[in-house]
């Protein structure tokens, strides 16, 4: 099937690229499935297209109150000549799912804004006292205003710093945690890895296609190289490093092409 959907439509196609049925790929079944593994989860982790912004809204618990406020600490001894130094960290992370592998922010605690909130604020004085019917102030002026306010509350209430390493699966929050209470609820700004078994056009991606067609064709070739000098019935020699370097000089190609066109460039902050 030249659009696959599934994972083994996607491994037949392949296949067929580099010669099957004709020829016979010597490659492994279990081969296969580690590289299709090894290309999806580059494919999560590069492509612009492998991941997919979201909104995850957590509830507070008690153990996360207890294990951020220090009874659950994790205790760190270095021993450096005849020193011996003892240092606590405290565990004031909350668990994030392993589908998630980038974090921007959380959002803002209710009532943490300075500007609007409760009947008293900036905000509810101006609609009450200003903008009591439409076309009694200016759209220019009510902008400037707002954007005003904006930046007023921008700098009276900081975002909460965050600390996020994918391969721990934890956020860190380093705020005052005495300030938080059970059921609570916080929003995360996340970005979540496509799920290809939900997503299943992510089968047919043409990069995804073409770096698994040859990551196979780099294997087959690793297998043959074993064989190099062993002569077939008929004189036929098997000779590996051809389709080796050949799949070698591809995948180089694709992964210039991967920071060109296909990755988003870093950002000069990365927090």
């Amino acid at each position: 099937m030249a659009q696959p959907s599934t994972r083994q439509e996607l491994i037949d196609y392949c296949l067929r690229k580099l010669g099957a049925p004709v020829l016979e790929v010597n490659v492994a079944q279990e081969q296969l499935e580690d590289l299709v593994d090894d290309a999806i989860q580059f494919f999560q982790e590069r492509h612009f297209d492998g991941v997919a912004q979201t909104f995850l809204k957590y509830e507070i618990t008690q153990e996360d109150l207890d294990r951020a406020r220090g009874k659950q600490g994790v205790g760190i001894t270095t021993v450096t000549g005849e020193k011996t130094y003892e240092y606590q960290e405290t565990a004031n992370y909350l668990q994030i799912p392993s589908y998630v592998i980038g974090v921007n922010k959380i959002f803002q605690f209710e009532g943490s804004n300075s500007i609007s909130s409760g009947m008293f604020s900036i905000k509810y004085q101006l609609f009450l006292n200003d903008v009591y019917y439409w076309g009694s102030t200016e759209l220019l002026t009510y902008s400037m205003v707002k954007t005003y306010l904006e930046d007023l509350n921008w700098l009276l209430t900081t975002q909460k710093q965050i600390r996020f390493n994918k391969r721990e699966d934890k956020l860190y929050l380093d705020i005052d945690w005495a300030s938080l209470t059970v059921g609570q609820v916080i929003v995360i700004d996340c970005y979540r890895a496509l799920n290809p078994a939900e997503s299943t056009k992510v089968w047919n991606d043409s990069f995804l296609k073409q770096y698994l067609t040859a990551l196979i064709k780099r294997q087959w070739g690793q297998n043959l190289i074993k064989f190099r000098g062993v002569k077939l019935p008929g004189g036929v020699e098997l000779d590996g490093r051809p389709i080796y370097d050949d799949a070698q000089r591809e995948i180089d190609i694709i992964m210039e092409k991967m920071s060109s066109t296909y990755e988003i460039p870093p950002l000069d902050l990365v927090g």
